[in-house]
């Protein structure tokens, strides 16, 4: 006799523990980016922040359109790390930056919902690094070529 096996319920990016961070990260940097814009901070402030809001968005966009189960060429899980690791090295140098001259109120704000951006990018990247280590079996598991004859 034939069984089935019906595959277990996905759970949708945007209500998930990885979608949620990355919303929250998001917003944080949106909130960042747009407080020096208004305080009219150097532009580089602008710019790293307005890359990592682009950056950040299109990922989100990625992950809920599921375009990383169909271009499986990319191995998602260690790019998503890597994004996180060099988003939180930049955020954090440009919200130091931010945060130590003397400036406007706007600027200390903003330099401080980058840092606090950068905390939630680290967490990010645990939360996929942990899923990793902990869960080979899961759904980043790569399988060979011959196992699919």
């Amino acid at each position: 006799m034939l069984t089935v096996k019906l595959k277990p319920k996905h759970r949708p990016f945007c209500f998930s523990v990885k979608g949620h961070v990355k919303m929250l990260r998001l917003a944080l940097t949106v909130t960042s980016m747009t407080l020096f814009i208004i305080a009219q901070a150097p532009e580089p402030y602008i710019v790293v922040t307005g890359f990592e809001v682009t950056v950040t968005f299109f990922s989100i966009v990625l992950y809920i359109l599921r375009l990383d189960r169909l271009i499986d060429c990319i191995f998602w899980p260690l790019l998503d790390i890597i994004n996180s690791v060099v988003t939180a090295v930049f955020m954090i140098v440009i919200s130091v930056l931010a945060l130590i001259p003397e400036t406007t109120t706007y600027i200390v704000i903003g330099g401080v919902f980058g840092l606090v951006a950068s905390v939630f990018c680290i967490a990010d990247g645990a939360l996929i690094y942990r899923k990793l280590v902990f869960n080979p079996s899961g759904p980043y598991q790569k399988s060979a070529v011959h196992d699919k004859l």
